[in-house]
Formats: C-alpha cells, sequence, structure tokens
C-alpha cells in the first residue's frame, strides 16, 4: 500500500478515537473541548510505560486508557454538576491546565545510556517501540483499525443493552430522567470516565506512532475540531464521528490543493451541514429510517 495512503488513514483512525470521545459525551447532553487532555495522558502515560519503563506494549496502552478513564472520571465528578456552556469551559480549562503542566512536566530516566522521558515544553521522544520491534506501517495501520472496531463493537452492545439510550435521555432531560429512577450524576461520571478510555487508547497508540509528543500537539484546536467531527458526522450513531474524521483527515487534508485553505473550508463546511442538518448528517432520524428499511 501507498505510504501516504496508509499514513492518511492512520490519521483518521487515531483521530476517530478522539472523535468518538467527544461524541460520547454529546449524546450524554454536554459538550467537552477538553478531550485533548486525555489524549495527552494516554500518549505520555502509554510512551513513558514503554520508552523508559520497559513495559510490553499492550500493557502500556491498558495503562493510557485507565489515565484518560481515571482522570476522566475525577475531572467529570465536580464538572458534572454543571452544564451547557459552564461545562464547556470548565472542561476547557482543564485541557489548558493539562497542556500548561506538561510544558513543565520532566521525568527521565538513563536507558541504555541515553536519558528518556518527557522533557518539559522539549517534547517526549524516543518513543520507539514500533520501530524496535519492527513492525511495519501497514502492520500498525492494522492494529488501528482493530482496537477501533473493537471500540465501535462495545459501543454497540452498548447500544443494545439500551445503555446509550438510558445515556440519551440523561443528556436530553436530566430531571425527567432523575424521575424515571436513572441517576444522571452517576451516568454523567460514567460518560466521562468511558470517553476518557476511548482517548487515552488513542493517544497511546498515536504516541507509538509517531515516536514524539509535545504539549503543543493538544491544543485548544485539537478539542475544537473533536467536537466538530462529532456535530457534522451526525449524533445518531458512533459512525457519525468516524464520518466527521473522514471528511476532514480524509478529504480535505488529502486534497493538497485546498491545504492552505483547509480551516477555511472545514469552517464553512461545519456551519453549513449544522444549518442544513443541526444534529449532523447521519442523525437520530436518518439512522432509524436507515434501521426500520434494514428490517424490511
Amino acid at each position: 500500500m501507498d505510504p501516504f495512503l496508509i499514513s492518511v488513514l492512520s490519521n483518521i483512525g487515531l483521530f476517530s478515537f478522539l472523535a468518538l470521545s467527544a461524541w460520547l459525551l454529546l449524546i450524554g447532553g454536554e459538550i467537552s473541548f477538553g478531550q485533548q487532555a486525555y489524549f495527552a495522558f494516554g500518549a505520555y502515560g502509554g510512551g513513558i510505560a514503554t520508552a523508559v519503563w520497559g513495559w510490553p506494549f499492550p500493557l502500556a496502552l491498558l495503562w493510557g486508557a485507565g489515565l484518560g478513564a481515571g482522570v476522566g472520571a475525577l475531572v467529570a465528578w465536580p464538572a458534572a454538576r454543571l452544564s451547557g456552556v459552564h461545562y464547556a469551559i470548565a472542561t476547557l480549562a482543564f485541557a489548558e491546565l493539562t497542556r500548561a503542566s506538561l510544558n513543565v512536566f520532566r521525568y527521565q530516566r538513563d536507558v541504555d545510556g541515553y536519558l528518556t522521558g518527557p522533557d518539559g515544553a522539549n517534547g517526549f521522544g524516543d518513543i520507539r517501540w514500533v520501530y524496535e520491534t519492527g513492525i511495519a506501517p501497514g502492520t500498525y495501520l492494522a492494529l488501528i483499525a482493530g482496537l477501533l472496531f473493537a471500540v465501535i463493537t462495545a459501543i454497540a452492545l452498548a447500544s443494545r443493552f439500551n445503555l446509550l439510550a438510558q445515556l440519551r435521555m440523561v443528556g436530553e432531560d436530566p430531571i425527567l430522567a432523575g424521575m424515571q429512577g436513572l441517576r444522571v450524576l452517576r451516568w454523567k461520571v460514567g460518560a466521562a470516565a468511558a470517553a476518557g478510555a476511548i482517548a487515552g487508547l488513542g493517544g497511546g497508540l498515536y504516541a507509538h506512532l509517531a515516536t514524539y509528543v509535545e504539549p503543543a500537539q493538544f491544543s485548544v484546536m485539537t478539542g475544537v475540531h473533536a467536537v466538530a467531527y462529532g456535530l457534522i458526522g451526525g449524533l445518531g450513531t458512533a459512525l457519525g464521528p468516524i464520518l466527521g474524521v473522514l471528511i476532514d483527515i480524509g478529504l480535505l487534508e488529502s486534497l493538497r490543493a485546498l491545504a492552505a485553505y483547509r480551516m477555511i473550508v472545514f469552517g464553512g463546511l461545519v456551519a453549513l451541514i449544522l444549518i442544513l442538518r443541526p444534529r449532523g448528517i447521519l442523525d437520530e432520524s436518518l439512522v432509524a429510517k436507515v434501521r426500520a428499511w434494514a428490517r424490511r
């Protein structure tokens, strides 16, 4: 396969984790501009686990996902009492606090005669597991795709057991949901933990592919894009945010003639889609129609 195509598909897969993370909170009624923070926890945590501590790669990914879940739950516990713009600002503030902390975070150890680990604003390099083990780019792409499929399958199972329907109820009308016996705070914290785990898993995969991460990579715009992917792709299915990533990275970034105008085109596209379809392309009504047609 063409190396450029492998690179584009890998980026689509990696940022799909971040998009799914933001989407999960969107269907729970909240907009989070801070999912890049959990992506960063996964990237730094997973990178430290393999490059500094010498952990096996699967365990490092689990550690990154666990960090994302744990921090997500801790942040959501007080933030879940907020809503709307206040929740969005709180998540953004936490993400910026995380990025500022990474700028001064130093944790380096001697590994094979070289200082290895995060070095503040200078970033964190030498995350060499993929290259030391000789994994080909195409093989790593298959790993990304497999784990992304596993996440989508888990979300589909949650939907089958009506967990997503209950989360949507919490998001649409928390007072009514509470009257029907749903513990709203617990649902919001649980959703934030699951979203953090998904972002953390994606971050761990990202760090090992890139071999280098730095605080600047986890900026506000990364979080804004994560939310935009879900909004334009649609809130009706987990495939919605992935469609959003495909439109941005797969279409706009792959067309080199649009490279200089990518942000302008993407911003205009987001505005147009939200005007025509306020809940995205694959919204709940379209998904319901497709399911009804499939049952015939």
